[in-house]
């Protein structure tokens, strides 16, 4: 029935229509949105997920200050304690990060690094003496939950994190 139905057009008119159908630009504007909108989809995912990563190091910086803060802050006006407690120090960065929506389980290391910072002023400075501090290193990994980027990575259906860190110093004047 097909034969029937090509003899049966002739050859001026396919060619006519052939020509009708060349020059036809109806659909060209949903080919050409269909080859950008994976473009356009791409950096909304981009855009999305570097404000979710500034937002997650604000929380970790945040936490680290505070867990500086929490360290340096003597328990007592009087005690004149060169140390602080780094238990709640510890305690402040995990409430810091749960106020911001983060598990403070997933911290690598598992808890924050906090260590004793003691500078010395210069001799040729007039206020020569000793300054002690601590500085707050707090990590926090960033999971990607995007679409099949879990096969891009060693283990196959894993999860790649980014890890975000913030690093805080403080001193401590007396």
């Amino acid at each position: 029935m097909v034969k029937c139905l090509q003899k049966e057009i002739s050859r001026r008119v396919r060619v006519s229509l052939y020509r009708r159908l060349a020059s036809d630009t109806r659909g060209q504007q949903l080919v050409e949105f269909a080859f950008v909108v994976w473009i356009l989809l791409a950096l909304l995912i981009l855009v999305f997920w570097a404000g979710r990563a500034y937002s997650v190091y604000q929380a970790v910086e945040r936490a680290a200050r505070e867990g500086a803060r929490v360290y340096l802050a003597s328990p007592c006006a009087t005690c004149g304690s060169d140390t602080g407690d780094s238990v709640a120090a510890t305690t402040a960065i995990n409430n810091a990060l749960s106020a911001a929506t983060l598990t403070p389980a997933l911290q690598t290391p598992p808890s924050p690094v906090i260590t004793n910072a003691v500078a010395v002023v210069p001799a040729d400075s007039p206020y020569y003496g000793q300054v002690s501090g601590v500085t707050v290193t707090v990590t926090y990994p960033l999971q990607l939950n995007l679409p099949f980027l879990g096969y891009l990575t060693a283990t196959p259906g894993g999860i790649p994190s980014v890890p975000i860190s913030a690093t805080v110093t403080l001193r401590q004047e007396y």
